[in-house]
């Protein structure tokens, strides 16, 4: 078991918006941040995480709590499970009740791993010319720990003769069990070691030298390694990124080093795949301009199609950069051409008009049937937009198909539901537990005057609070932005109209209860009268009935 100390020791150095940003697309609201729900499907953010109150909470579906949780919830983990993800994470090490440090060993393996690659790269005179030829120079050979993967045995043995759990790489990807036993998935090609946002190595990609059939192969997927919530080079990018508020999205390993080497240091890659959702949420991590830069054949312009309706979806700035004439930045930089590459990426094609011509560039809009459809096309990506876009861009789309702007047809209904119906709940009544949970210390003077029973709508809570139970419910009243946080003047007035409230509905009923003895029913109006007198003067009175 984990011992509790550790556990506290992780939490200590978990920030809940990083976590969860690692997995959703936060924006920023007011002194918190604001995603879809990941639990439930929605269209308007409903889930709330609070920076300062290290918890989140969805007002749609009512799920909440704290770092653990999330990654338990999402990644559908156990909480030691979710305690040793999130520890390897953030590079903490976990103390066992038994002594057992396995998985801080897991990272120790594709480490040496790392290290073994880049000396046999040194001394590998075909690798090395290879990368010479292509224009990267040692210094970047050093920063990005190029390395060299040998023969499948030469890697097994290696584990081996340092006694690494075998079981341990294979769980790591490095290794896997075929028919002839144990092999390594990287054999006879140049590595590219692939880091997670948080700084720990989690994967290689892999280029032959020797032609095998795939140039590229990555990592197998993993417990630490997704290629579509991965940017190589992010690691090395990051602080530029943040610092510049650009981040450029290359197609390939070697486009990234060229690139950083020229002094574009914000250049990253997917690994092999297409931009995805799932890359979104890194990509908004200081809300940079992002500028897609890939190859100008069909696939790369497919891509580029692709990225730009989703990232123009999600209200990405930014744009595209298409490379023509069979070049890539990688060959533009190793020609010189550097000067040309600032002016590029200083001039990206806008995501939007990028797709329209994209979609309108599929017809031949000379034909009026072809022209009908790349309308209906480019006005239904138009919908999915923005009602500011929406109403800017139907003319530009008239104007590249030459109709009249009466024929594109925008949404009138896109109006935005409230994020929680507060029309069957007593605000006052939140306020006041929302103030209390803000400062506990007032806790005991409030219980010196009220109890539950005096909240009319929200007495479930109050009672919630009072067991000192972490509930989803407390959480989504400390993270609603609708309700005040009272200072000491305020919560007393606040008490005083509950109070009122409840004592003139005690009158009422007491005054119609045929129950009661006689003696027994006048004194207790007696009491409430003389309470409401009381509570009427601005004194706040014990519950004393």
């Amino acid at each position: 078991m984990i011992t509790k100390d550790s556990i506290e020791n992780l939490k200590n150095h978990l920030d809940i918006v990083d976590v969860i940003s690692q997995s959703l697309e936060l924006k920023k609201s007011g002194a918190n941040f604001k995603a879809c729900c990941p639990f439930h499907g929605e269209d308007t953010p409903s889930f709330v995480v609070s920076p300062q109150k290290q918890i989140y909470h969805c007002f749609g579906c009512g799920a909440g709590g704290d770092s653990i949780k999330f990654v338990m919830e999402y990644e559908k983990l156990s909480y030691p499970e979710a305690i040793e993800k999130l520890a390897s994470m953030y590079n903490v090490t976990l103390q066992y009740d038994n002594n057992n440090n396995q998985k801080k060993q897991d990272f120790k393996v594709i480490e040496e791993v790392n290290k073994f690659y880049q000396k046999l790269f040194v001394n590998n005179k075909v690798a090395k010319d290879y990368m010479i030829s292509r224009g990267i120079s040692e210094f970047s050979i050093e920063k990005f720990e190029i390395g060299y993967a040998p023969s499948s045995n030469d890697t097994i043995n290696f584990l081996k003769n340092n006694y690494f759990n075998l079981a341990d790489a294979k769980e790591l990807g490095l290794i896997d069990t075929g028919h002839n036993g144990l092999y390594s998935r990287f054999i006879e090609r140049i590595t590219f070691p692939i880091y997670s946002i948080s700084g720990k190595i989690v994967g290689f990609g892999g280029r032959t030298i020797t032609g095998h059939n795939a140039k590229y192969v990555n990592s197998p997927q993993t417990k630490v390694f997704n290629k579509s919530r991965l940017l190589y080079g992010y690691n090395i990018a990051k602080e530029s990124i943040y610092k510049r508020n650009r981040i450029i999205v290359t197609e390939g390993y070697l486009d990234v080093i060229m690139l950083h080497q020229a002094g574009f240091t914000t250049a990253v890659a997917t690994l092999g795949t297409a931009l995805t959702k799932d890359h979104l949420p890194l990509l908004r991590r200081g809300e940079p301009q992002v500028i897609v830069a890939y190859d100008g054949d069909k696939a790369g312009l497919n891509a580029a199609f692709k990225a730009s309706v989703m990232l123009s979806q999600s209200e990405f700035e930014g744009g595209v950069v298409i490379f023509g004439e069979g070049k890539d930045p990688a060959d533009m930089v190793k020609d010189g051409k550097v000067e040309e590459l600032n002016r590029i990426f200083a001039n990206p094609t806008s995501f939007i008009p990028f797709a329209i011509d994209y979609i309108i560039g599929k017809y031949n809009i000379n034909n009026p049937s072809q022209k009908q459809k790349a309308l209906y096309e480019a006005n239904d990506y138009l919908k999915s937009l923005g009602e500011i876009y929406q109403d800017e861009y139907k003319r530009y789309i008239a104007q590249k198909l030459n109709i009249r702007e009466s024929l594109i047809k925008v949404s009138s209904d896109n109006v935005r539901k409230q994020e929680a119906n507060l029309t069957k709940i007593d605000i006052g009544e939140l306020c006041i537990i929302k103030s209390i949970l803000e400062k506990p210390d007032r806790l005991d003077s409030v219980l010196d005057i009220i109890d539950a029973s005096m909240f009319e709508f929200h007495r479930d809570e109050f009672e919630i609070l009072l067991s000192d139970n972490k509930d989803n419910r407390l959480m989504g009243i400390l993270l609603n932005e609708k309700l005040e946080i009272y200072d000491d003047s305020r919560l007393k007035d606040e008490l005083l109209v509950l109070l009122l409230k409840f004592y003139t509905n005690e009158l009422r009923t007491i005054q119609y209860n045929q129950t009661l003895a006689f003696r027994e029913k006048a004194n207790l109006l007696r009491k409430i009268k003389d309470n409401i007198y009381q509570l009427k003067q601005g004194k706040l009175v014990s519950y004393n009935l």
